[in-house]
């Protein structure tokens, strides 16, 4: 496996790995009232995150599959992470995580991150160390939990 910066040429796979996983991010499964939510996770848009300086965009490839992606907006906000199902609950996810947030941490971040989890995914951050910071959002066709992370000077 290989994990690198994402290219505007990906773009397409990145758009529909998610778009393939979206039904468990919206409220309704068919995407009914998420058309701006679904907006934003389309080619075009994928490309504008991936070519935009305050977004860190980066891929997971085995063979020429792209299996995983992640994008950290800010150095702080974690705005996707995303795995094929085929490659869920290998450590897939942790390893996007990391590689993130170590970049984050080498570029100054003092530490503080943040996501909002599609409900499905909450178990996931809470093992990352993120921590619920406020109440079940529900708008444009989606729910999510807004989480904190805050790290310790030891990395913690």
């Amino acid at each position: 496996m290989r994990i690198r910066p994402a290219a505007d040429t990906d773009s397409g796979n990145i758009s529909t790995l998610i778009r393939g996983l979206s039904h468990l991010l919206t409220i309704s499964p068919d995407g009914v009232g998420a058309e701006q939510f679904l907006a934003t996770i389309s080619e075009e848009a994928i490309r504008g995150y991936v070519t935009a300086g305050n977004f860190l965009y980066m891929v997971a490839e085995i063979g020429n599959e792209l299996v995983g992606a992640v994008a950290l907006r800010d150095q702080t906000h974690l705005y996707h992470l995303f795995v094929a199902p085929a490659f869920q609950r290998q450590g897939l996810a942790r390893l996007l995580w990391s590689t993130v947030r170590e970049a984050a941490l080498a570029k100054g971040n003092a530490g503080a991150f943040t996501v909002n989890s599609s409900p499905n995914a909450l178990p996931i951050y809470e093992r990352f160390g993120f921590v619920q910071d406020g109440p079940r959002v529900e708008t444009h066709g989606i729910a999510f939990i807004p989480m904190r992370l805050v790290i310790d000077n030891n990395g913690g």
